[in-house]
């Protein structure tokens, strides 16, 4: 296994500026997912780690190894595509050896490797077969084996599981989870699947327009997103995004809330700084899980406030339930037990946590720091 710096790396193709100065560090044995919509820059930014495209300006390096002019076959990296990318012609067995029989490793390791490999992955009795005779599943464990028995220092995945269905997909992300902690290799994962970033990575570049807007863990882009825009992207349904305009209430600062209905609340603001003052406008974000079913005893929660408000859709999920209502104007959706759950056009009662609520600044994006 090897460390991956990334050190103030561009790409431009003409004009065009695709990756504007990223800087990622990951320890060896890491788990780093690059992810993010369309366009980000995220496959280009592999593309340079696997040495497929050149770098305009910045660095790349490999354990102690500056590697911006080291050809891709010098790299010891080995990368799961996308498209599987298997011989048609060739069982399973030559798949997984082709490679190492052009590198001229000793038939007898082969042997091992593919053996290992076989092991691992729960392909032994996949060897004879060719790819036209496996399922998508078994062609990405295939195309995973053919990597593993490279032995190689980093592992480059890309978007290795969008062609399989939604269950084949999960199966295979835990298969991944479970390899990288049976192997401890560097792997750098690229998806715009944000549940994949969230189970698969130890830590998360978020990407958009050429640049990272936040690398963290999973439980810190989560918790403390730094802009809207990962605040958005990271969590499913997304950050409940309210414009409010800031007020002061005995002596508080709050930020007034009100239902289509015309039912008023306030919530707290921590403190008053530059950003967050009476008659400032700005965006409060709040996730789906802190609004929920408002159940005895909680009117003695300090932390609590009462929401009444009308049902304009409900979404059964099984294990939980969203119901979308109006906040200032603005839809939200809330997370409710499916036991709780109303129906369309209902009034209910919703319990609002208020030390949740997370402020940014409607211009910029970036979170407010109270």
């Amino acid at each position: 296994m090897a460390s991956l710096v990334i050190d103030n790396v561009t790409k431009a193709f003409g004009r065009v500026q695709v990756l504007k100065g990223i800087d990622i560090a990951v320890d060896a044995g890491e788990f780093l997912v690059l992810v993010g919509p369309s366009g980000c820059g995220k496959s280009t930014l592999l593309n340079l780690i696997a040495g497929l495209e050149s770098i305009t300006t910045g660095e790349i390096r490999m354990g102690d190894r500056v590697v911006n002019n080291i050809p891709p076959k010098d790299r010891d990296i080995a990368m799961v595509f996308q498209s599987y990318a298997l011989y048609p012609n060739m069982n399973v067995r030559r798949n997984l050896s082709f490679g190492l029989e052009t590198r001229k490793v000793p038939r007898a390791e082969i042997e091992n490797r593919i053996q290992r490999v076989a092991e691992i992955l729960q392909i032994e009795n996949l060897l004879e077969r060719k790819p036209s005779q496996l399922s998508g599943g078994q062609r990405q464990r295939v195309a995973m084996g053919r990597a593993i028995a490279r032995e190689p220092l980093i592992f480059l995945f890309d978007e290795p599981l969008s062609n399989l269905d939604a269950k084949l997909r999960v199966e295979m992300r835990t298969e991944i989870k479970k390899l990288h902690q049976r192997l401890g290799t560097t792997i750098v994962y690229v998806t715009h699947d944000q549940i994949e970033a969230m189970t698969l990575a130890d830590r998360i570049a978020i990407m958009k327009d050429g640049i990272v807007q936040q690398f963290d863990t999973p439980d810190g882009v989560y918790a403390n997103p730094a802009n809207l825009f990962v605040a958005g992207f990271i969590g499913s349904p997304a950050m409940n995004f309210i414009p409010v305009s800031l007020s002061r209430e005995n002596g508080h600062l709050v930020a007034p809330l009100v239902t289509a209905d015309g039912r008023r609340f306030t919530v707290p603001v921590p403190a008053d700084t530059g950003a967050l003052a009476p008659e400032r406008e700005i965006i409060m974000g709040i996730r789906p899980e802190n609004i929920t079913d408002f159940q005895e005893g909680m009117q003695s929660w300090a932390h609590i406030a009462a929401l009444e408000c009308g049902v304009n859709v409900v979404e059964p999920t099984g294990p939980d339930t969203l119901v979308y209502t109006e906040v200032n104007q603005t839809q939200i959706v809330c997370r409710l037990c499916p036991d709780a759950a109303p129906k369309a056009g209902d009034t209910i009662r919703l319990a609002f946590d208020t030390t949740k609520p997370l402020f940014f600044e409607p211009g910029t994006g970036n979170r407010i720091e109270g």
